[in-house]
């Protein structure tokens, strides 16, 4: 066991602290990654806000990309000295979905069975829950083995741990979810951090015409260097009507709503072509109900309506294919890393978020 600086996340709504940890040595399955950098991303927050669950204290942190330390007695995938990004899609291998050939949507991935621990306090050794798994706002972490993803070593850690959440979650929405190839048209309705991604994936798909819409002319700004053809301003048009006509009157192929709201989705629902698709891959509270549409529109209107957990990714096949294409100068990853802040300045970082003046703030340990 070792102990290590991380940011935690003591009790709802609270600011989160650093302190100091307990990381045990890994056991079967397991592997320590002495991690390089991490962005801050919006389900952090959720965390720290009691948005997933209220198993405080949180060890927060999950998009992240580090090397590997050390690994359990039977771990063949990974080894010492790796340099790999964390994933919280360790999938099994043998679920009805693994046994079916498509791991993406494996129905049984794990984390480490080992706990880390608060190493100081008066509640020095309470048990920690990590964020899906990861708990990377510190300087080492312990996972599943299956969690890491080797790639290119060369690559920019602050850059690639990205690949971890957020970013591949709107890549995947739109090339995977989606199905977007070349020549097909694509709006994409919230150009947050997930957002933009997807705007990214589409133009790296080849979609003739991408559109960016949103309330902020900041982030519409960005999502035209990401690869946007168009912009809407939904807060000065209405951005159904904009779409049509973006598209010859017809709608988009795909909509990708990355906002996760029913206003929204209904705008994605009534924006696409028929026989269009609609990709969900912002995230609703549980409290949120689809909108009010008449089922004839749904008969009516054809195609599909998906939701995209984790951009359907899998994560041994998607994280190195992308590194390679960003190491090429083809994917612009770092284009989402707008600042480089140190471990105790995630509070800070999430303050940033309500402001909407950042895609990802990275700490860098």
């Amino acid at each position: 066991m070792q102990q290590v600086k991380a940011v935690v996340a003591r009790g709802k709504g609270q600011p989160v602290e650093v302190t100091t940890i307990n990381v045990p040595d890994p056991g079967p399955g397991e592997a320590v990654v002495q991690v390089q950098a991490c962005g801050v991303c919006h389900t952090d927050l959720h965390y720290r806000e009691g948005g997933i669950n209220d198993d405080f204290p949180f060890l927060l942190g999950h998009e992240a990309a580090g090397v590997v330390e050390a690994v359990g007695p039977d771990v063949t995938s990974v080894a010492p000295g790796d340099f790999v990004v964390l994933n919280w899609r360790a999938v099994c291998g043998n679920c009805r979905a693994c046994d079916r050939g498509e791991p993406w949507y494996c129905f049984a991935t794990h984390n480490a069975t080992q706990k880390m621990t608060l190493a100081e306090g008066p509640d020095a050794g309470t048990e920690l829950s990590a964020a899906l798994g990861i708990g990377a706002f510190a300087e080492k972490t312990l996972v599943a083995a299956g969690q890491c993803t080797k790639v290119d070593p060369s690559a920019r850690a602050a850059a690639v741990g990205l690949l971890g959440c957020g970013v591949m979650a709107g890549i995947g929405a739109a090339i995977n979810t989606g199905a977007v190839t070349r020549g097909k048209s694509v709006a994409v309705i919230g150009c947050g951090g997930v957002g933009v991604a997807a705007i990214a994936g589409s133009a790296l798909a080849g979609a003739s015409t991408i559109i960016a819409v949103d309330i902020d002319p900041k982030k519409l700004e960005q999502a035209m260097k990401m690869g946007a053809t168009h912009t809407v301003d939904s807060s000065k048009v209405d951005p159904v009507e904009a779409i049509q006509e973006l598209t010859g009157g017809f709608g988009a192929d795909v909509v990708i709503e990355a906002v996760g709201r029913p206003e929204t989705w209904k705008q994605a629902f009534y924006a696409r072509d028929l026989a269009g698709t609609v990709v969900l891959v912002g995230v609703p509270t549980p409290d949120m109900k689809l909108p009010d549409i008449p089922l004839i529109d749904v008969f009516g209107r054809g195609g599909s309506l998906k939701s995209s957990w984790y951009g359907d990714c899998l994560p041994s096949r998607d994280f190195p294919m992308l590194v390679d294409l960003y190491q090429q100068g083809r994917l612009d990853l770092d284009a989402f890393v707008t600042e480089e802040i140190g471990i105790g300045d995630v509070e800070a970082a999430f303050e940033k978020m309500h402001h909407g003046d950042v895609l990802r703030s990275v700490v860098i340990l």
